[in-house]
């Protein structure tokens, strides 16, 4: 029987939630182990670049490069006293029973675990646009990958369209960079976006610096606009066509497109541990269930943005209360976790503000033509999801099922919330009654030589 010391602990995800997650198990005696996908810690918020990359920890993070640093150096210093187990470049691909099945550059492995606390962290939220299957078409979280990861922008003439501050962000840090943004297109209105600034004063600093990176694009910039298209030729996107907040139709020249509209949990691995899950009607989309700690079932709990989307410093408190949960339930002292969970109330409040000024796009989503692909990875239109609703019924499983929409390669991360927006107005009902996409293993694609005796 294990003794509270002996209990080993994993922690999925090394960006905030997950570092400081394993800083406070480290000092309370525990060695945690940490699965991490990137080469470096740090997540996608503080992504590092390879060793030998020239660019300050100011050029690429700006404002956030000291806590970036800090985070940095908190990890590596946890690392470099082997005070943790660290597995970078591995991914999760299962959990079965207190066990997770993991890949890595040796090939596939298990790890066995005692408790669990889960940092997975968050990945684009899209909206389908005619012709964004086109090469030349990324995501914002790609378009910022490259940029910081390589220091490399994806087009010379580039648009970026969605909502949310990422949008804003991703194009300061471009220009900054050198590259030449045609448009910043944001299909939230100037009326949506005010009506959420009640809720972002209790972060000032945090908003000044939003409208302070917004005057930086100056008549780039465009709110409540409404994407017609994306026009295409073999080499990738020539024109991107919309309709301003007037309705008028305009276009925009460019050779890359950037899309996104905020963030969407990363959930899988939590589907797996059995948790529980709820519609939220502000983030449009199913969170898992937690209590404020984050426990969610026995022995497994969850931190930063796979639990809760409130972006680095939410994910830097989540990460301590879930470890401090943690602790409490082995049975070893755990920190006061008053003052975090007063800091977690106030985040929240924030980011809803957030989520409410730059909110989720379903009347355009509901209006795509019939020709638009919705599924990316299996080609599959609007059309043929709309048909499949017709003879198969309005729930999100079967219409995946009958209809192959979310069953490619990204398991519906990309297409997911969209149909199910489709799904829910072919059948006159709340997104909520069409149900969630349920998790299956492997949750990243992998190579089948891995599991064979040629791998």
């Amino acid at each position: 029987m294990n003794t509270p010391s002996a209990e080993r602990v994993v922690i999925v995800g090394a960006g905030p939630a997950g570092i400081r997650a394993a800083q406070m198990l480290v000092s309370a005696g525990l060695r945690p182990v940490v699965i991490d996908e990137g080469q470096r810690a740090g997540g996608q918020i503080y992504r590092r670049p390879p060793v030998g990359f020239k660019r300050t920890a100011e050029a690429l993070y700006g404002s956030e490069a000291p806590k970036a640093r800090a985070l940095h150096a908190v990890f590596d210093a946890m690392a470099a006293k082997a005070e943790i187990d660290y597995l970078p470049q591995h991914s999760v691909l299962a959990l079965f029973g207190k066990r997770l099945h993991v890949l890595g550059p040796q090939g596939p492995a298990e790890v066995p675990f005692d408790r669990l606390i889960l940092a997975t962290g968050a990945s684009d939220r899209l909206v389908p646009v005619p012709g964004w299957q086109n090469p030349g078409v990324y995501s914002l979280g790609a378009t910022q990958i490259a940029l910081k990861a390589q220091g490399v922008a994806l087009g010379r003439k580039i648009v970026l369209a969605g909502s949310g501050p990422l949008l804003t962000l991703v194009a300061v840090q471009l220009i900054k960079a050198g590259a030449e943004i045609a448009a910043v297109l944001d299909t939230a209105t100037l009326g949506q976006q005010l009506g959420g600034m009640r809720a972002l004063a209790v972060r000032p600093r945090f908003a000044l610096r939003g409208l302070w990176m917004r005057r930086k694009l100056g008549g780039r910039y465009h709110a409540g606009v409404t994407l017609s298209g994306i026009d295409a030729d073999a080499r990738g996107p020539v024109a991107i066509r919309w309709r301003d907040a007037a309705g008028r139709a305009q276009q925009t020249d460019c050779d890359m497109v950037g899309l996104g509209w905020h963030l969407r949990a990363e959930t899988q691995l939590a589907d797996l541990a059995g948790c529980g899950f709820d519609y939220n009607e502000v983030w449009a989309q199913w969170l898992p269930r937690a209590d404020k700690m984050g426990r969610a079932v026995a022995g497994v709990y969850l931190a930063g943005d796979g639990f809760r989307l409130l972006g680095a410093d939410g994910a830097e408190v989540s990460g301590r209360l879930a470890a401090g949960a943690c602790l409490a339930d082995i049975g070893l002292p755990a920190p006061d976790a008053t003052t975090d969970l007063a800091r977690l109330a106030r985040l929240t409040r924030f980011a809803e503000g957030i989520a409410r000024a730059f909110p989720w796009p379903a009347a355009m989503v509901r209006a795509l033509p019939e020709e638009t692909v919705v599924c990316r990875c299996e080609g599959v239109t609007v059309g043929a999801l709309r048909a499949t609703v017709d003879y198969g019924g309005a729930e999100a499983n079967r219409v995946k099922s009958l209809g192959r929409v979310g069953m490619g390669r990204c398991q519906g991360r990309f297409c997911h919330l969209a149909g199910a927006e489709l799904i829910a107005a072919r059948g006159g009902m709340p997104p909520c009654a069409v149900g969630r996409l349920r998790g299956q293993a492997p949750v990243r694609p992998l190579p089948v030589a891995a599991y064979t005796d040629g791998g």
